[in-house]
């Protein structure tokens, strides 16, 4: 089963922000796509991280790079880019 929240137009917009890049220090993220629609599954749905379906991961993982990422401001950065044309859909 695959969900899917991100258009591609709107990924290709953000994938460069996202840390974990092969050209990053460190270590080089596993699929920060599918990371991303896990943590919108939870935004749009409204579910506690626990009901997090399988397919994305193991909830506590996928809640700590979450926070992980909060803490260094990448969801500002992706919510502006995003938001710069907004449909308000």
């Amino acid at each position: 089963m695959r969900y899917y929240w991100l258009r591609d137009d709107q990924w290709g917009r953000i994938k460069e922000l996202l840390p974990g890049k092969a050209s990053d220090r460190g270590v080089t993220a596993r699929d920060n796509r599918k990371f991303v629609e896990a943590v919108l599954w939870i935004a749009r749905t409204g579910s506690p991280w626990r009901d997090l379906p399988e397919f994305y991961g193991h909830w506590h993982r996928v809640y700590v790079r979450y926070s992980r990422w909060s803490h260094k401001g990448v969801w500002l950065k992706v919510m502006e880019e995003l938001s710069k044309e907004a449909d308000f859909e």
